[in-house]
């Protein structure tokens, strides 16, 4: 009998990736689970240091990169491309959060946290979209939140940002769905994150039905399953990780 964990590895092996905001947090466990499963990884981030660190611990090469510039979503699909051929895979990690309700969100804080959490996944998809259609293949991954899937008045923006960003994945998929390419979005619940620094876990947890706040690693397994052929006829759909909070 074939072992699952061969299987599994060998649909996403040699596969190329590119992770956003790797430097950090989710998306440096993110990349360190893609490459352990096989694929090339890319990851991005402004933080040079913290991104030569992450790369060096993933096994995967880091690109300085600003995802809010569309000069620089240019240059980093050329390098990868120069470098491999292709470009499988697209996580758009890369996200902000200013804690300001609506009333107290300044123009400025609503701008930054938009072209952080909404028009860099918007570059980053128009970015590979050429070469994934060249090929007649891909998975783009949107890292939103859960949210997104209703009022966040503590983090107004934030919130705005990761609720559009779910209608963004949907179109995308329909546009690019014939070409072969899978768009979907990841939606974490409470995860053990600097964002949760300094609160009560057993207080967070008491309104999951799983009993706990959830670990990065099971967010970045669920992109792993996204990002490889295990989920081949999976697109345009929210995935929770929230433990059954939003059931």
């Amino acid at each position: 009998m074939t072992d699952p964990r061969a299987e599994s590895r060998l649909r996403i092996d040699g596969k190329v990736a590119i992770v956003t905001g790797a430097a950090h947090g989710q998306g440096r466990v993110t990349a360190r689970v893609l490459a352990a499963a096989g694929a090339v990884v890319y990851l991005t981030d402004l933080d040079r240091t913290g991104g030569a660190d992450a790369a060096a611990e993933a096994g995967g090469s880091f690109l300085a990169h600003d995802v809010t510039e569309p000069a620089s979503w240019a240059a980093i699909v050329a390098r990868v491309v120069a470098d491999t051929g292709r470009v499988d895979v697209l996580v758009n990690n890369a996200g902000i959060i200013e804690w300001a309700t609506m009333t107290n969100t300044s123009v400025a804080v609503w701008e930054r946290v938009i072209a952080v959490n909404q028009t860099g996944p918007l570059l980053g998809m128009q970015a590979v979209a050429p070469v994934m259609r060249a090929r007649g293949s891909g998975s783009i991954v949107n890292t939103s939140s859960v949210g997104g899937l209703g009022g966040s008045s503590p983090c107004f923006a934030y919130g705005a940002s990761k609720w559009a960003l779910r209608g963004m994945t949907r179109g995308a998929a329909q546009e690019l769905g014939s070409h072969g390419i899978r768009v979907n979005a990841i939606l974490p619940g409470t995860i053990e994150s600097r964002m949760i620094e300094g609160q009560d876990p057993g207080a967070m947890a008491r309104g999951i039905p799983l009993g706990r706040i959830g670990v990065r690693e099971e967010v970045a397994r669920l992109t792993l399953w996204l990002a490889s052929d295990e989920s081949s006829y999976v697109s345009g759909a929210d995935h929770l990780v929230d433990g059954g909070a939003r059931a």
